[in-house]
């Protein structure tokens, strides 16, 4: 199967592959009176073995800039939150601001200019099927602009299942023409390694190339920030699946912050993220004690060791920080210091 001519296809048949010789692992781990190990798993990536990866297994300090430039993501009701931890993250650093429904517009503008002020980057979030009129949209690129929040946005669909105005997806708002208008020159668009439970597989790659190729020809720079999971096989055969498609801008892979895990199975649900036993287990996620508190230590740690930066491209992580801004900066910063 040729990743470029169906990705789709392609990334749905390395998944069956997968869940077969994660089968096999297990049914050899069993005999021997063991579980199987996250290197073992790595054995069945569709799109490389693990023998090539350690042929070509970049040096440390190559892996170990993943975490380098890692973007945080907030609420716009998050500000204290942000000022509570702006000693630990560091100067700079993109922070992503969302477009939920429980947020209004002044609010929104408010915490982007807070990150502003307070020494970060803010990446402003659009959802495109909330925005009521082309008019709304211009008032809030406007008011970001005013802000010095314009330059870096993340541009995405949305939750609603109809459109709220006249944007039916982040391509329609790209197409506007309006966000360089208004000083954006940096665009992010979504990513759903494992899917997304109510888009088809085929729909998502579509948009995907559609987005990429829109952004090549606007002369506007952009990268793709990836849905959450707790697995970087799918993730990592999702990659490569871009790649092979041309899409050469980076990736930010989405990583949930360290956070209770009760909150982190209730949000892996509602997003459509797998989190079977054996997942679970190499996470770190205990599903016999719901009150305890995990982290991605070992997600970040496979990762690491994983990548490669002629197959990958370049990588980045996002963290989505569900247990709180400070809590997620103090782990990277001890996580990096470790390594």
């Amino acid at each position: 199967m040729d990743p470029a001519a169906d990705p789709a296809a392609a990334v749905s048949d390395s998944r069956r592959r997968l869940a077969r010789g994660v089968a096999q692992s297990s049914d050899a781990g069993a005999q021997e009176g063991c579980s199987p190990t996250g290197r073992q798993r790595r054995e069945h990536y569709a799109l490389g073995s693990l023998a090539d990866m350690h042929d070509a297994q970049p040096p440390r300090s190559a892996a170990a800039s993943l975490l380098t430039n890692f973007s945080l993501e907030m609420t716009g009701k998050d500000l204290e939150q942000l000022q509570a931890a702006r000693d630990v993250i560091p100067i700079g650093t993109y922070i992503n601001v969302t477009f939920l429904a429980n947020e209004d517009f002044e609010m929104r503008v408010a915490a982007a200019a807070g990150v502003r002020a307070n020494g970060f980057t803010p990446v402003p979030h659009i959802s495109a099927r909330r925005l009521a009129s082309e008019h709304a949209l211009k008032q809030f690129l406007s008011a970001l602009q005013a802000a010095d929040a314009s330059e870096n946005l993340f541009v995405v669909a949305g939750d609603p299942a109809a459109p709220q105005g006249p944007y039916e997806d982040a391509l329609a708002v790209i197409r506007s023409g309006l966000l360089e208008v208004h000083g954006g020159r940096r665009v992010s668009i979504a990513g759903y390694p494992e899917g997304h439970p109510g888009i088809d597989d085929a729909l998502l790659w579509s948009a995907l190339q559609l987005k990429a190729a829109e952004l090549r020809d606007r002369g506007i720079a952009g990268d793709i920030i990836t849905q959450f999971g707790f697995d970087i096989e799918p993730v990592l055969t999702w990659v490569q699946a871009v790649r092979a498609l041309g899409i050469e801008m980076p990736i930010r892979i989405g990583v949930p912050g360290p956070a209770g895990i009760r909150r982190l199975l209730a949000y892996a649900r509602r997003f459509g993220i797998s989190v079977g036993a054996s997942i679970a287990r190499e996470y770190g996620l205990s599903l016999t004690n719901l009150v305890s508190t995990a982290g991605p230590e070992r997600f970040i740690a496979d990762l690491q060791d994983a990548y490669l930066a002629d197959r990958h491209g370049e990588l980045g992580v996002h963290f989505y920080t569900f247990g709180g801004l400070r809590a997620t900066s103090e782990w990277v910063e001890n996580f990096a210091g470790a390594r």
